[in-house]
């Protein structure tokens, strides 16, 4: 019961956190000239990235799938898609309960061990972040002076200027040591010496039945040509929104490339579904080429909004089709023993 009320107010500080990054994203702005940028938008391209977004989830579970087999499972791609569909859902409500959920279905209708299955999303998600360091690079690369600015404006200068102020100085430790000593408190009080060994030496084996499903590959190039893939689809959707709005419709290839990591940033946040960090990275992201902040805003609301809805749509029917895969899955073994 504890637990329970400890998770579910980690989830409610979590969602307070994200609605005030969003309020701190849109302080003293013009709503009145966001609504008239919404107003105006061509729905046409986010229909588009929408599509595009449906061939990189397809292909997402895909990778998922070739991680799977050395494992010596081989499940189908329209039950890992579901499930993987499934896991976003579930994100935007409670953060990274998406991966608990996803490897649930998946085993309920695979019927393929939970524990390896979460090795293999740990893989994945080592993936996606050096997938994300590689695109930071390529972008440093290209566009060094922006992105510095980027950083440096939204997230070194304003921690020095909170740091400069003693209080703020002082208000961080305190939570640091609140925080250091919770988790002492927690472990001491929740787990034995044998249970925290018997979690580490499972989470230690799911993790290695990962990596090395990722080293027993059987078809190691398409795990590669399909991770490209999915972040070349996130690049091209991020280009085609600009076409959505007038503000952003003659922004080029390297606009699109430090938004695609201004969002990426912001997603990665272990907030619902990004929301703040989205609007306030990508906004930023958006002035550095000469954009209002109204403007800014303008295209994070309308693209974390397709998005969202996306995930939303995508997911829901998902869950209803996981369901009925259990139902048929459950009277044919029992149709099976009553024979």
């Amino acid at each position: 019961m504890k637990l329970k009320f400890t998770a579910s107010l980690k989830y409610l500080l979590l969602g307070i956190v994200a609605v005030g990054l969003l309020i701190y994203a849109f302080r003293g702005v013009n709503f009145k000239k966001i609504i008239n940028e919404i107003s105006h938008a061509n729905i046409f391209w986010l229909l588009i990235t929408t599509l595009l977004s449906v061939v990189a989830f397809v292909s997402r579970a895909y990778r998922w799938k070739l991680l799977i087999e050395p494992l010596g499972y081989s499940p189908s791609l329209r039950r890992s898609t579901y499930a993987l569909l499934a896991g976003y859902l579930s994100n935007l409500i409670f953060p990274r309960l998406g991966e608990v959920t996803r490897c649930g279905s998946l085993s309920r209708t695979e019927k393929i061990p939970f524990s390896s299955l979460l090795g293999t999303v740990v893989v994945e998600r080592i993936v996606d972040v050096l997938s994300l360091l590689i695109c930071i690079f390529i972008t440093a690369a290209i566009e060094y002076h922006r992105l510095g600015d980027l950083l440096i404006d939204n997230i070194v200068n304003p921690l020095f200027q909170k740091f400069r102020d003693p209080f703020y100085l002082l208000l961080f430790l305190v939570g640091v040591i609140i925080l250091f000593i919770a988790l002492i408190l927690y472990f001491k009080s929740k787990r034995s010496k044998e249970n925290r060994k018997s979690i580490f030496v499972s989470f230690t084996a799911q993790l290695m039945s990962g990596l090395g499903s990722i080293s027993k590959l059987k078809k190691p190039w398409l795990f590669v040509f399909h991770s490209v893939l999915i972040w070349t689809i996130y690049y091209f959707t991020t280009y085609l929104a600009f076409f959505s709005l007038q503000s952003t419709s003659n922004l080029n290839f390297k606009a699109a490339l430090i938004v695609l990591v201004a969002g990426g940033l912001g997603m990665s946040a272990p907030i619902q579904g990004g929301i703040g960090t989205y609007h306030l990275f990508v906004s930023q992201a958006l002035m550095l080429y000469g954009l209002s902040r109204e403007e800014g805003l303008a295209f994070a609301t309308l693209s974390h909004s397709f998005q969202m809805i996306t995930t939303i749509l995508f997911g829901v029917v998902s869950f209803l089709l996981l369901f009925l895969e259990n139902r048929k899955i459950k009277v044919t073994a029992e149709h099976m023993k009553s024979q």
